[in-house]
């Protein structure tokens, strides 16, 4: 059974979120502030049975299909009545009628109920700030694009997300080389020295994550990493009232492939970066061996912005805790062609100067 979850304020009764500034619930129509644990000592949340499961097969209109229903579900709002719409892994959204944060309890119970939660340090107007900062000082976008692009949706979403701890031994053998250049009246020469250098050790990683839905694209969400895990705090259902969630459909099994791949290659690279000195480095051959430790489960906090210009769509995301934002522009083709003929007797007076470079040493 799913409950819907709606927190009331003990004041005037209107529908109260988690406020990102000042990391409290707040009413937004008489402004009071609640601490969550205090709230939840008034007993003034409201939990509420949901109905029984839409039938589809009494709804006016033509028959539904199978595939349209599946993963449908459908809420009713018990401030105004007004149907909500989720599928099976929304957790946490609002009445599209009166706007009311809910929390649908029953998505998150049991085995899917999250471990930590990063509660959002930025809010609306500061993802909205985010955009305007990454569309600014690039040459290369259309400046319509900045004067009528405009914003179609901005949402806080908690993204599921597992977090893997494991302790790896590795040892990876590098293949190094030296220089030493001279002349004489005749000859110019170079002796390159080869070197076999091998490091190993161990390292243990905390908190690695690997995204948890099929809705968000791994290559997003890794591009507004990292995430400060050490500010996340134990899952409290209050966090996501006023904001989207949802729970995991990627297990921590298909998971565990993905978070292997990122610890093998940051112990690559932690283990290249302490060979220096030498004039090339290229790893020859590695053994990594993981032991897993731990996973938890978490929901961590993204902005979504979606803005709409020439008809095409461009989606972007902000890390809710850091502000660090990530998403795709369009190019004005006449302004790169432009900035390539620019750069061309600058590149043409480069490669002169290193042929000569390289003919002086006796390379070419």
């Amino acid at each position: 059974m799913t409950a819907l979850l709606e927190y009331k304020c003990p004041c005037c009764g209107g529908a109260i979120e988690f406020d990102a500034g000042s990391q409290n619930l707040k009413c937004p129509y008489c402004d009071t502030e609640f601490d969550i644990d205090t709230l939840k000592s008034y007993g003034t949340v409201l939990e509420k049975d949901r109905e029984d499961s839409f039938d589809w097969s009494k709804s006016k209109g033509s028959e539904w299909t199978e595939d349209e229903t599946l993963g449908m579900i459908v809420y009713s709002c018990k401030s105004c009545g007004g149907e909500i719409i989720g599928d099976n892994t929304t957790a946490a959204t609002s009445c599209p009628f009166c706007g009311n944060p809910v929390v649908l309890t029953g998505q998150l119970s049991g085995a899917l109920k999250p471990d930590l939660v990063l509660p959002f340090k930025l809010d609306k107007n500061a993802a909205k700030e985010g955009l305007m900062r990454h569309i600014s000082k690039k040459p290369l976008l259309p400046k319509v694009f900045k004067d009528q692009n405009h914003i179609d949706e901005i949402k806080g979403i908690y993204v599921p997300f597992w977090l893997f701890d494991a302790d790896v031994k590795a040892s990876v053998r590098f293949k190094a080389t030296r220089l030493r250049s001279w002349s004489d009246m005749k000859y110019n020469y170079t002796e390159t020295q080869y070197y076999s250098v091998v490091r190993g050790g161990s390292v243990s990683f905390e908190n690695v994550p690997a995204d948890g839905s099929t809705k968000m694209p791994d290559d997003l969400m890794q591009s507004i990493e990292p995430f400060d895990i050490s500010s996340a705090v134990d899952f409290k259902t209050a966090y996501l009232a006023g904001f989207f969630a949802d729970k995991y459909d990627v297990s921590a099994d298909d998971c565990i492939e993905i978070a292997n791949d990122r610890i093998k290659k940051s112990t690559s690279d932690a283990f290249a970066d302490t060979v220096d000195g030498y004039a090339s480095v290229t790893p020859e051959s590695s053994t990594i061996n993981l032991t897993g430790k731990g996973t938890r489960y978490a929901l961590l906090p993204v902005w979504i912005l979606n803005t709409t210009w020439n008809g095409n769509k461009y989606t972007f995301a902000m890390n809710g805790q850091t502000g660090k934002f990530v998403g795709n522009l369009p190019i004005d083709k006449k302004a790169a062609l432009r900035w390539a003929i620019s750069l061309t007797p600058v590149c043409t007076v480069a490669v002169y100067l290193i042929s000569l470079l390289l003919r002086a040493m006796g390379l070419i």
